[in-house]
């Protein structure tokens, strides 16, 4: 083993002190699959939101397109459910050895945020010191398994896998997350004076816009359906070999799914191994989770998803050449298990916790004040007790909001087969359930 180098993340290392920042809310309506974090998210109804400086222009929804994240920085507004939706919501509990008789409150707000989500299939899945709750529902029929059992799109909550990955194959000596992932993907290639390196490429920090040039004329015939499927891994690698910055890397944040995709890319080549293989041998097996993969198949476990109306069907996603950015695809059970590991790392199999413990140290802080603070793979707001870290996700057809608090020891994986739309519940509702101090 390699004695590990200094890795060069943007910024200065940061401690966990700092003022109290907006809470996140949903997006602003966006086409499908991508990240949405802008560095002023949308007001919501009813004037200005805490913490945020008039006047700041919010990014709008068509500068960036599908597999979106998307969690912003500003304040969660629950919204009401439909009276229908409530009415035909039916939470289903989860197994009995599942849920304690001391959940009952917990079992409720639960089951509120399953009916408030107004989805066809919603589950909610909380880990509170390791006991765990898990309730589903929604406005369709019950699909012919159980809906906490089927596996569900995670769009750009991927990136938390991604992550984890790098800074394993970092913890381990085989990088240093420094190297040019130029050189990396084009042998022999003259580096540059400041090159796009891996760091910056997981961290936003590189420079590249959301999507490649060419994503939106390529994508466009398919845009309703699978626009990632027509962008090969061949073009995403092609386009970045091409690129010109028209900043110096690790000076700008931009939320980019076009940079992950690279990285992605780049560790593939970095290791010699396909990036489905490595990610599988690196965090999937080590975790046991056995329930999540990087494609659909005709298993009948895979959730289906759903438009904006909540009723059209939606085929299942095709990542295309963006594996590393939203490829990810997993049952609740098996997302608790892999946020559950972030609460604990001396629990996880020992190849990953000093992984797991880097992933949750900040690592730059961005915007007005430097409100924002992000760690490799997860925003980071300060709550009274202390951080919460989350990561939200969405596909043409279904979101996902994953997050964890080590203060209260709770993890939070909510799912839910419906397209985002304006002012959506269902983030909101997840978020203030992290959120709660007890």
């Amino acid at each position: 083993m390699t004695t590990r180098r200094h890795t060069p993340w943007p910024g200065e290392p940061l401690d966990d002190a700092g003022a109290r920042a907006p809470h996140a809310g949903p997006a602003e309506d966006v086409p499908p699959l991508w990240d949405t974090t802008p560095d002023e998210g949308p007001a919501p109804p009813g004037g200005t939101p805490r913490g945020r400086t008039p006047g700041l222009r919010a990014r709008s929804a068509d500068e960036s397109p599908p597999l979106r994240d998307t969690a912003t920085d500003e304040p969660a507004t629950p919204a009401t459910a439909p009276a229908t939706a409530i009415r035909h919501a039916t939470a289903r509990r989860a197994p009995r050895s599942a849920v304690s008789p001391d959940d009952g409150p917990l079992a409720e707000r639960l089951a509120d945020a399953v009916a408030a989500s107004d989805a066809p299939d919603v589950v909610f899945a909380l880990s509170r010191h390791g006991r765990r709750t898990v309730l589903s529902g929604g406005t369709a029929p019950a699909p012919p398994l159980p809906r906490e059992d089927l596996r569900y799109e995670t769009g750009s909550a991927a990136k938390t896998f991604t992550g984890l990955l790098l800074a394993r194959l970092i913890h381990s000596g085989e990088l240093s997350g420094g190297e040019p992932a130029a050189a990396l993907l084009d042998r022999g290639r003259p580096t540059s004076a400041n090159p796009v390196t891996l760091a910056h490429l997981i961290t936003h920090t590189s420079g590249l816009p959301a999507l490649p040039p060419g994503f939106y004329l390529r994508g466009l015939p398919a845009w309703h359906t699978n626009p990632y499927a027509r962008f090969s891994a061949a073009r995403v690698v092609d386009a970045f070999l091409r690129h010109r910055p028209r900043h110096r890397p690790g000076t700008r944040w931009r939320y980019s799914n076009y940079g992950v995709a690279v990285l992605g890319h780049a560790l593939a080549a970095a290791t010699g191994t396909p990036w489905e293989d490595l990610l599988t041998g690196q965090v999937l097996r080590p975790l046991g989770l056995r329930g999540t993969t990087l494609r659909a198949d005709d298993s009948g476990f895979d959730a289906p998803g759903h438009g904006k109306d909540g009723g059209s069907p939606v085929p299942p996603f095709d990542a295309g050449g963006f594996q590393a950015a939203g490829a990810v695809r997993a049952t609740p059970h098996d997302l608790l298990t892999f946020i559950e590991a972030h609460l604990d790392p001396t629990g996880a199999p020992s190849q990953l916790a000093a992984a797991l413990r880097a992933v949750c140290r900040p690592v730059l802080r961005r915007g007005i004040g430097h409100r924002h603070v992000h760690t490799i793979t997860w925003f980071r707001h300060p709550t009274d007790g202390g951080p919460m870290y989350f990561h939200s996700g969405a596909t043409l057809g279904q979101q996902a909001f994953l997050g964890f608090r080590p203060d209260t020891g709770t993890a939070l994986a909510a799912l839910c087969t419906r397209r985002f739309r304006a002012h959506d519940p269902f983030l909101a509702a997840a978020y203030a359930l992290l959120a709660e101090d007890e």
